[in-house]
């Protein structure tokens, strides 16, 4: 496809998903909600159906590494629990219409700050069909159009599940207002990052490739989900099984996530803690790349190089480093993190609240797994990805965050004269 056939194709889509966005964003939440409803019956009703495409998809897939073969695959509980997020989402309040503030001046006039749809929005994404769904039902209850682009190692599962998506628009009697990109050509995801004026905003949620190239070209606001790179420290007063049961969970519950530990930070108070955390990881099949001191309490670590400090292995490897206290760990996240998510595992409040007001990233959590990084564990139903930046949205972005507002005033005839 040449660039000026994908920005004439680009065009079309956009033009077409917006008028249906103003039809959304002027209806009803029991509409909306109706629509997702009935959008989560079709995906159980036609189970055998995504599962036979999702399987044809992973048959031709491949050079996916382990990451990316696990986010591709669905099973009968992952297609249930993509049901059951859609209709968790359509049971959240609208997020439509909410009265952000309201003031009056002395002149009389009346100021509502109200919030609206942000318009039409491109997600760009790779290999995880899972978020056709919920970026959808995410733009969809929030009365945003969305264009979706999945990676071509999904497309038939995309497919699958976008068929529900519109058959449920159409049963509530609303457009197609959540348009998939039927072309895996490369020039479109150029043509979609210049279309300014077309489309309103692009989340990426991929790999660190993708988002630096959405980042670089980009002429439509981006709000970026970057690597996951999180921390579990471990403070001198962490209660040893709590520890334990923590950082197994943060690293080995699934490892493929952007919410998986990569680091873990040890005080050098608790050698004997050291010991067992490392011990257990390495017991489950976990690598432990170690610096000096941690290499020093089982040889069965193996040395750390500077590239691990910021490594995301997205696998059953973690590094691992000895710190002094909660400056030398703070130090530490600040230099390396990703501004994800960080953790610190302690029985002491005080270090507690030290280490959350320290550490300047979208999600940090106290004696809690890191993998709690999730927009449907933050009750948010599901999440268009975890946004690290600072603008305008930071961790899970859920209905609330793909809003913004505009302002109504209201006069009785005022001028200023």
């Amino acid at each position: 496809m040449t660039e000026a056939h994908a920005r004439e194709a680009v065009r079309g889509w956009a033009e077409s998903v917006r008028t249906a966005q103003r039809v959304l964003a002027a209806s009803s939440a029991d509409q909306r909600r109706a629509a997702l409803r009935a959008a989560a019956d079709l995906v159980r009703g036609r189970a055998d159906t995504v599962l036979a495409a999702n399987a044809a998809d992973r048959a031709a897939a491949s050079g996916l590494s382990s990451a990316l073969a696990d986010r591709l695959a669905l099973t009968p509980a992952r297609l249930e629990a993509i049901a059951a997020g859609l209709e968790t989402v359509a049971a959240l309040p609208d997020p439509l219409g909410r009265v952000l503030k309201r003031w009056e001046r002395p002149n009389g006039l009346c100021f509502e700050r109200v919030a609206v749809p942000i318009g039409v929005i491109a997600i760009i994404y790779e290999s995880r069909p899972n978020v056709t769904a919920e970026a959808a039902a995410l733009c969809l209850m929030s009365g945003n159009g969305c264009i979706l682009r999945g990676g071509s190692e999904a497309a038939r599962s995309n497919a699958a599940l976008i068929a529900c998506i519109e058959a449920g628009l159409a049963a509530a009697g609303l457009p197609t207002a959540a348009l998939l990109v039927p072309s895996q050509d490369r020039a479109i995801v150029g043509s979609l990052l210049g279309a300014a004026g077309l489309i309103d905003l692009v989340i990426p949620r991929g790999g660190k490739s993708l988002v630096a190239r959405v980042e670089a070209e980009a002429r439509v606001p981006v709000l970026s989900h970057l690597n996951g790179i999180n921390h579990v420290y471990v403070h001198k007063a962490a209660d040893a099984d709590i520890a334990e049961r923590v950082m197994l969970d943060a690293k080995l519950r699934r490892t493929a996530v952007c919410g998986a530990a990569e680091t873990l930070l040890i005080d050098a108070a608790r050698p004997d803690l050291a010991r067992r955390l490392v011990a257990a990881l390495i017991e489950r099949g976990c690598e432990v790349r170690g610096d000096a001191a941690v290499a020093a309490l089982d040889a069965r670590v193996r040395p750390a190089s500077e590239a691990d400090w910021g490594a995301e292995y997205l696998d059953a490897i973690i590094a691992a480093r000895i710190v002094g206290g909660i400056d030398e760990a703070v130090a530490h996240v600040a230099r390396h993190g990703s501004g994800h998510t960080d953790a610190i595992v302690t029985g002491d409040a005080a270090a507690a609240e030290r280490f959350l007001g320290s550490v300047d990233s979208a999600i940090v959590l106290w004696n809690a797994s890191t993998q709690f990084a999730d927009g449907g564990e933050f009750g948010f139903g599901a999440e268009v990805g975890i946004a690290t930046g600072r603008l305008h949205a930071r961790g899970p972005v859920g209905l609330e965050e793909l809003t913004t507002y505009k302002t109504l005033v209201r006069g009785t005839g005022q001028v200023r004269g």
